[in-house]
């Protein structure tokens, strides 16, 4: 009995690199947090920064959106650690609640800010208009995606649940993406509209990438099981 719950545990090489695989991505987005409140962001504790000149039309409406989708940002990490959900099932389905409704009213607000930015400071500006277009696509794929984990998990379909909540995510750092490659590449306002658009087309996509990583993982853990049950059999 004791080899056969042996074989059946994955290899130390195998949980090793998951572990090191999700840590980097979390330490990826991790440093991007950083960025961003340093270079973006910092004008929340300078009064003087000639930002809050430019936010001043519509900063009541601002407010409301970062909390909630500041909140909905710092919470999606932690749904993805499987020792927090396995010890604190309770704590983890309250933060899933917080982090579904900084979804759904932060994309919204963040659609009525973009435009309202677009109409009022410039008007006519197409590219403003791709902005906003792109800001609709954003926010519909961003509801959409957590919506759809809602249903699987209100469905006891852990697996899509967790699928779905990985894409949601993955819109949700758009925001972080656009200024972090704009920032670092120090590039002009004009290539805005081709990176928030990018973002936007590759938040999919590199959700699956992760989960297909993830999957191949867990196939070769399965594959290395199998000889050793065989050999017990």
């Amino acid at each position: 009995m004791s080899d056969l719950a042996a074989s059946v545990q994955i290899s130390p090489s195998l949980r090793i690199a998951r572990l090191r695989a999700k840590y980097l991505l979390f330490a990826v987005i991790g440093l991007m947090y950083a960025y961003v409140l340093v270079h973006n962001e910092s004008f929340l504790v300078n009064n003087a920064d000639p930002e809050w000149s430019h936010i001043a039309t519509f900063k009541w409406f601002l407010l409301p959106h970062g909390l909630v989708a500041g909140c909905a940002l710092l919470l999606g990490p932690l749904q993805f650690s499987e020792r927090l959900r396995r010890r604190f099932t309770k704590l983890h389905r309250v933060m899933g609640r917080f982090y579904i409704g900084g979804v759904l009213l932060g994309a919204p607000m963040g659609l009525y800010i973009q435009n309202f930015e677009s109409v009022h400071m410039y008007p006519g500006d197409p590219v403003q208009f791709s902005l906003v277009m792109a800001t609709v696509a954003d926010a519909a794929i961003w509801m959409f995606a957590t919506i759809m984990a809602l249903t699987f998990i209100l469905q006891h379909k852990v697996q899509l649940h967790r699928q779905w909540m990985s894409r949601s995510y993955a819109c949700a750092i758009i925001f972080l993406e656009v200024r972090v490659i704009q920032g670092v590449f120090n590039l002009d306002e004009k290539f805005t509209e081709i990176i928030v658009w990018s973002c936007v087309a590759a938040a999919f996509p590199l959700a699956d990438l992760i989960l297909h990583l993830q999957e191949t993982l867990r196939s070769r853990a399965s594959v290395k099981r199998t000889p050793a049950l065989a050999r017990v059999g």
